[in-house]
């Protein structure tokens, strides 16, 4: 479905151990995101069993939910970082298409 006045990107989250999570948003940046959106002590249940998301320490113990938006010229690239970041710590990487309003904040 498209929208009018909307513009079409795409929409990348990304759930990892916070230890990575740093990693994650220096690609974001190297990928051409022009903003993202990090939850610390996100909580959940997956391949690796439960995980709980209380920050009893410090944004690292936990896993952290990370979320960018940009175009779809830049999203290949960046996914393809992200995947060799997977192919080595526990996280899964979700990939959708979407629409915004004010499109030039993420040109």
């Amino acid at each position: 479905m498209k929208i009018e006045g909307l513009s079409p990107m795409v929409r990348v989250e990304v759930i990892i151990d916070g230890e990575q999570a740093a990693t994650i948003r220096d690609l974001f940046r190297e990928g051409g995101a022009r903003g993202w959106t990090a939850v610390s002590g996100v909580s959940g249940f997956g391949h690796h069993g439960e995980h709980r998301g209380g920050l009893m320490f410090n944004d690292r113990s936990s896993p952290t939910w990370l979320l960018t938006i940009l175009p779809e010229d830049r999203a290949e690239a960046l996914i393809s970082g992200i995947r060799r970041v997977l192919d080595e710590h526990s996280g899964v990487v979700f990939v959708s298409e979407t629409q915004v309003s004010r499109g030039d904040y993420f040109r």
